[in-house]
């Protein structure tokens, strides 16, 4: 089974945070544990590029993005030197309409000479998060995970919690973990506590393609009226409650 590259960042986040020790968990979650020393060891030494196949299809797929875009990366990098690849590729995607992976940032800056530090050092972030909730429905955080069902294959459960009381909203299993997904999650969320009349709540989430996609921004704000809120890139203690609730699941 092929497994795209966050799909792979997942896994190792997973391993890495499980109370039950590496060897058990690989056991859990069915992975060779040959297959998850390499992929850790190519993030640690390179970064998301590492998790990237090495085919040659793959390198084809890299060689067909325009030369016009590769130029704007160029010079998007140069006017906001502060922006890693990751928050590059976001502002991309969010400005400009241009979907491009951060690890094809990353190559494209690479050639140009413009990259002085690992792709995958952690950014800083505080310790608390700021703006605290007071009351139910005030702020809810989605996320998803992923879950390996025996004998059906991978799923990916999309959750929403109340940031306040920490209840669960809404779940959903879903084959996809696409914009798509995320609209019916929180469409039924809302229909579940009984806003629908009501003054929504804000959505917290990371920064995962699905939910930086320019159609989920212009639902939420037009169709929903909730606004979005993201987590801190690399700093998955923002989500930390949906985080450890994802966690105790797979746990136990």
């Amino acid at each position: 089974m092929r497994f795209t590259v966050s799909e792979k960042q997942e896994l190792i986040n997973m391993v890495v945070q499980s109370d039950l020790g590496v060897n058990r968990t690989l056991r859990e979650i069915g992975l060779n544990k040959s297959t998850f020393y390499k992929w850790y060891k190519a993030y640690s030494d390179f970064g998301v590029e590492g998790l990237e196949p090495s085919s040659r299809s793959a390198r084809r797929q890299w060689n067909s993005i325009p030369q016009e875009q590769k130029n704007l990366v160029v010079e998007l990098a140069l006017e906001r030197p502060e922006l890693s690849s990751r928050e590059l590729a976001y502002h991309l995607t969010d400005e400009q309409q241009i979907f491009i992976s951060e690890s094809s940032v990353y190559r494209i800056l690479k050639s140009r000479g413009l990259i002085t530090s690992p792709a995958h050092i952690f950014i800083s972030a505080g310790d608390e998060f700021t703006d605290k909730t007071k009351f139910v429905h005030q702020m809810w955080q989605t996320d998803f995970t992923y879950f390996k069902i025996i004998g059906w294959g991978w799923y990916y459960l999309s959750t929403v919690l109340d940031d306040y009381s920490r209840y669960i909203v809404h779940w959903e299993l879903c084959a996809n973990m696409k914009s798509e997904d995320v609209k019916r999650t929180v469409d039924r969320a809302i229909r579940k506590a009984k806003l629908v009349t009501k003054k929504r709540p804000k959505l917290l989430s990371d920064n995962g393609s699905c939910y930086i996609a320019s159609d989920l921004k212009s639902y939420l704000k037009d169709e929903v009226g909730m606004d979005q809120i993201h987590g801190r890139p690399m700093h998955p203690q923002t989500q930390g409650k949906i985080e450890r609730y994802h966690r105790t699941m797979k746990t136990w």
